[in-house]
């Protein structure tokens, strides 16, 4: 009985000294809040230690891109790491005479190379990848590619002699490659060419998406389908900003399935007798191994004719990205051992370009195949803005020589490797960003996709039309424009990279309009006379023998010129050369009304 007593004596007690105790944290949670409401009325100053743990902003730059087909490269910034998507190029406008590619301006890449982690690549298109090879000269850093894109970037880099000097690492689509602070996940994608991928850059103020080149292929030839799920997996977590490929953006509806091309081949190769010539995008492997099948289906052989169109069936060939029997390829130079029911070649040129073997082969000067009557042609392609003038001569020309042509105009023998808006849609709703960045394009595809955006209900305010240079600063709060980086062309002419600008270009076209009259003569060093000469040579301008008249005029104008400065005495020659050019020049147009360009040569005795 003592015993249960003094149980129930001590229990009361703790019971007592829990009720104090929890007296006291009523009352240190009163004092608490009264000592926070305290604050907010009079906050102390801030100092550097309130700021200790903020977040830094993500920068996103992209150094072409914009406003423009090609050239594909964006800087991701965070604090002392810089990952960049993509390295591509653009092909020469008409303008750009003489000019063979045309690279992005790496000037901050420079700058900063100490910060950069690494290059990421979503897939293998000259337009991605093209300029790589010219930007490891400059700056070196890993690459990090899935398998068929590192197959392409490799023979770039055996092409320029540097392969043994960058590092480039395989990744498999769904994998996650850590540069420290930022984490880029691989996506499986759809487009045009195997073993494309959106990137999900994870960075400590969000995640951001880059779709890449993409279309929404429910039915891919490869089987391999995007990975949708995980997309909307991402979304569900939380995005902060999607970069999506605008370059279909003005058109509305789906893009039709590159299966839908197998039965338009089918119908034209069954009952043909004549030999078939398909031209096509190199990096297209999907079309290639649409024409493969056809071939198979109905025993024809395949040759393939233009470098990057073997370069690529090789490549795609050795990863198993094109199933063909072994025997199905044979060498151009076999052609003549078949005949032409028996035979389809796959050729580049679909585009009309100058030097390509479509071209040639139009203007007959190809080596190795040469068009008659008994040839059915196929352009498995759309024209590329730009370049619809050259293709439409090549048409006339392979019509001229009798052979039957089939185009997209015909016929239904090409679809887009880009998504219209209605799957532009589809990625917006599985990702539902913060903040949106229409990307690859020009401006009014830029444009269209932002109204695409704000129809799907994403605020004006938080959609960005960037430029390229333009610096993007953004975290989970905010984002704004602050500031520009070094950016523009660079043009590559030959083995000169950088070396042709817009003073050349300039000079190149008033040479191709106007053409040129050199001026030759030797000048006594004392007395400023004119010791032989001078001699004035035409080219582009007039033909000579049809106009000595002139020539001789100009001549006797020269003398002229240079009697009137001796008896100045003026004796400098920059001050000789210059006079003489704009005198010679105003004669000539007072003349001819003509502007050629004058170059004066003179050389001392």
């Amino acid at each position: 009985m003592e015993n249960n007593t003094k149980e129930i004596s001590e229990n009361a007690s703790d019971r007592k000294n829990n009720e104090k105790k929890k007296g006291y944290r009523r009352a240190y949670k009163k004092q608490t809040q009264e000592t926070k409401h305290d604050k907010k009325q009079y906050p102390k100053k801030s100092n550097k230690l309130d700021f200790a743990f903020k977040k830094s902003n993500l920068k996103i730059i992209a150094l072409g891109g914009l406003d423009e087909i090609g050239k594909n490269i964006t800087v991701f910034e965070y604090e002392d790491e810089i990952v960049l998507v993509d390295c591509g190029l653009e092909f020469p406008e008409d303008d750009m005479l003489g000019v063979d590619l045309v690279i992005p301006d790496v000037t901050y890449l420079i700058k900063n190379k100490d910060k950069i982690k690494g290059l990421v690549i979503t897939h293998g298109h000259e337009d991605h990848i093209g300029a790589i090879p010219y930007v490891l000269k400059q700056v070196n850093m890993p690459i990090y590619a899935t398998r068929l894109t590192v197959k392409l970037i490799e023979h770039k880099l055996e092409e320029h002699h540097i392969r043994n000097q960058v590092k480039v690492n395989v990744v498999n689509q769904g994998e996650t490659v850590n540069f420290g602070k930022m984490q880029v996940e691989f996506i499986r994608s759809s487009h045009s060419i195997p073993d494309a991928v959106m990137l999900a850059i994870h960075t400590p103020v969000g995640t951001v998406i880059h779709t890449g080149d993409f279309k929404v292929d429910y039915t891919p030839i490869d089987g391999q389908e995007m990975d949708l799920g995980r997309i909307a997996e991402i979304g569900n977590r939380g995005v902060l900003a999607l970069l999506s490929d605008s370059t279909n953006s003005e058109r509305k509806g789906f893009t039709m399935s590159e299966k839908s091309i197998g039965p338009v081949f089918d119908n034209l190769f069954e009952g043909c007798k004549k030999r078939i010539v398909v031209a096509t995008f190199a990096s297209n492997v999907h079309r290639v191994q649409q024409i493969v099948n056809s071939a198979v289906k109905f025993g024809r052989k395949i040759a393939v004719s233009g470098r990057s169109m073997i370069n690529m069936i090789e490549a795609a060939r050795e990863l198993n990205y094109i199933d063909a029997p072994d025997d199905l390829f044979i060498d151009i130079d076999m052609i003549k051992n078949y005949t032409d029911e028996q035979l389809v070649i796959i050729t580049t040129g679909s585009q009309g370009e100058t030097m390509s073997a479509l071209t040639r082969m139009a203007n007959g000067e190809h080596k190795k195949v040469t068009i008659t009557g008994n040839d059915l042609v196929i352009i498995s392609a759309n024209p590329i803005p730009g370049n619809e003038k050259s293709v439409s001569k090549v048409i006339d020309q392979l019509m001229k020589i009798g052979a039957e042509v089939v185009y997209s105009t015909l016929a239904d023998v090409h679809v887009s490797g880009h998504a219209c808006q209605e799957e532009q849609k589809l990625i917006m709703a599985l990702v539902r960003p913060k903040y949106f960045l229409p990307v690859h394009g020009e401006y009014r595809q830029l444009m269209a996709h932002r109204d695409t955006a704000i129809e799907m209900g994403i605020p004006k305010d938080n959609i960005f039309i960037t430029g390229n240079g333009r610096v993007l600063e953004l975290n989970e709060n905010e984002a704004k424009f602050n500031g520009t980086v070094p950016s523009g062309r660079v043009m590559v002419d030959g083995l000169g990279v950088g070396d042709v600008g817009n003073i050349v270009l300039r000079d190149r076209q008033h040479l191709s309009q106007d053409g040129l009259i050199v001026i030759v003569m030797t000048m006594d060093n004392q007395t400023g006379e004119i010791v032989a000469g001078p001699d004035v040579i035409s080219r582009g301008f007039v033909y000579v023998r049809e106009s000595e008249n002139l020539m001789e005029d100009v001549k006797s104008f020269i003398r002229e010129e240079i009697h009137e400065l001796e008896n100045n005495h003026i004796r400098d020659w920059s001050t000789i050369k210059s006079t003489l050019k704009d005198d010679v020049r105003d004669f000539v147009f007072d003349r001819t009304k003509r502007n050629p360009m004058i170059l004066p040569i003179i050389m001392e005795a």
